[in-house]
This record gives C-alpha cells, sequence and structure tokens, in this order.
C-alpha cells in the first residue's frame, strides 16, 4: 500500500480532531468528575473519551501506524507514521469552564512533525498545517505577526508559576514586551500562528503538547524551538515565536539563570 500524501492525512487528523473536540463539548461546564493522574495532572471522562475517537478513527484508516496518546500511551506500528495526541490540551482550563482548551493531533513522518490539526471547540477554531501545504485557520490562509520589536510584542506562557520559578528569562522578557498574559497552553501558540501574539514560552514540555504545533508554526512563517534553540517536539521546553523576533528571544532563552531544575506545565 502506498504512503498516504500529507494532504490525506491532514483531512483524516482534521476530521477526527473536530470529531474529538464536539464530543468534549458533552463535558464542557457539567460538572464532569476529575481524577488525578500519577503525574498529579487531571483528566476527566471527556479526555479519555476524545482520545478513543481519535484511536478509533485512525486505527481504522490506517491500522499500521503507531499512536502515541497522552492518556492511552503508545501503541507499536509503522515507525514512519506516528500519530500523536493530546485529546485536551488545557484540562485545568477545561475543567474550570475556560474555553481556551483544545484538542491537539500530530503526525510524524519519518520523524519529522509534518502534520498539525488543532481544534478549539469553546471557539470553534480550526487550525491545519502540513509541510508545504501552508497553513489555515478556518478555512482562511494564516501567517505570524511582522512585529519586529519586543517592544511592540505579547508575550505568552502556560504557566506564570512554572516560567517564573525555572529562571529569569521570562522576567526579562516581560520586562521587555508590551503586553505579558496567562493565554497558554494550546491556545497561546494558535494565537502566535495567526498574528494575534508574538511569543508563546512553555518552561516544561511532552510530545504530545507540541507534534501539532511545530507545523502549524513552521508554516505560518514562525519559529518553534526548545529553549536551547533546538528543532524538536522531544525537547524539555519550547518556545513559539513571529519569527522576526526569534532570534532576541532565544538569546535570552539561552543565557538564562536556572532558579529551578523541574518547572511546572499548566494542562
Amino acid at each position: 500500500m502506498p504512503s498516504p500524501s500529507l494532504r490525506e492525512l491532514l483531512t483524516v487528523a482534521a476530521d477526527a480532531a473536530y470529531l474529538a473536540g464536539r464530543r468534549t463539548l458533552a463535558y464542557f461546564n457539567t460538572g464532569v468528575e476529575v481524577e488525578i493522574k500519577a503525574d498529579d495532572s487531571p483528566v476527566t471522562r471527556a479526555d479519555k473519551e476524545a482520545e478513543q475517537l481519535i484511536r478509533d478513527i485512525v486505527a481504522k484508516r490506517y491500522p499500521t501506524h503507531a499512536i502515541l496518546g497522552e492518556e492511552g500511551g503508545e501503541t507499536n506500528g509503522d515507525p514512519d507514521h506516528k500519530w500523536i495526541i493530546d485529546p485536551i490540551d488545557g484540562t485545568k482550563s477545561f475543567i474550570h469552564g475556560v474555553p481556551m482548551y483544545g484538542v491537539m493531533i500530530g503526525v510524524e513522518v519519518r520523524g519529522q512533525p509534518a502534520v498539525g490539526a488543532v481544534y478549539l471547540p469553546g471557539t470553534d477554531e480550526l487550525v491545519l498545517a502540513a509541510t508545504g501545504l501552508g497553513v489555515t485557520h478556518n478555512g482562511r490562509p494564516a501567517k505570524v505577526s511582522d512585529v519586529s520589536r519586543l517592544k511592540d510584542a505579547c508575550l505568552l506562557t502556560s504557566s506564570f508559576q512554572g516560567s517564573l520559578e525555572r529562571s529569569d528569562a521570562y522576567e526579562k522578557l516581560m520586562a521587555g514586551t508590551r503586553i505579558s498574559r496567562g493565554w497558554g497552553d494550546v491556545y497561546g501558540y494558535v494565537l502566535v500562528a495567526t498574528g494575534r501574539a508574538e511569543i508563546m514560552l512553555d518552561p516544561k514540555m511532552n510530545p504530545w503538547d507540541c507534534a501539532a504545533i511545530a507545523p502549524i508554526i513552521r508554516e505560518a512563517g514562525g519559529r518553534f524551538t526548545t529553549w536551547a534553540g533546538e528543532d524538536t517536539i522531544w525537547g524539555p521546553d519550547a518556545v513559539a515565536t513571529n519569527g522576526a523576533l526569534y532570534q532576541e528571544v532565544i538569546t535570552v532563552l539561552k543565557n538564562e539563570k536556572r532558579k529551578s531544575a523541574d518547572p511546572v506545565r499548566s494542562i
């Protein structure tokens, strides 16, 4: 069987993200029961059902492909095609009735993050990208902003606590930017990709938190790397910028003075 095209993979990912996102809305603002996982992070029935729905869609369409999900772990398969799923990025927002959460599906093709689909059910935003195909936001082409001065930039982070406890880098960037807010998790990266913010920081990162984001930011004209400047979704942290500010931001991050070895990420 020939390998699926990136456009085909993107279509399947988009459908799965949308359907999973609609499933989560059945539990949004309903007081759904919250469990605490071994890593002290929350999970709900909505997370589990959304991930299972995505897994079922992928397994039916591509039964040989590998799958890695935040809740269900890894299913071995074709190493050239790995689906990486976060059924709800921003579970803490979700359980508090805040609509800034999203379903994320990324596809690694031969070890490279090549496809990204993000659906934000609370705001009904669908962001899609694949290598060489550009990025769309609700069907329209999207791109990062052209802000080139740090003093004009909007800085976001998933965790004030984690960013401040990790090092002095966040404080330096916050002091130099026009505005800083906590519109974090997947929502923050979507804001950067669609030109509504310029810098998004995560002091702690998992692959399912960013597999969909890397191709989206890249195709929108921005940069997505670790704080050390590595182009990977498998790093311990992450930064996304509009591109024009990347070098200035990464210089601050590379020269950080560490305070904590175990920062916090809000999920």
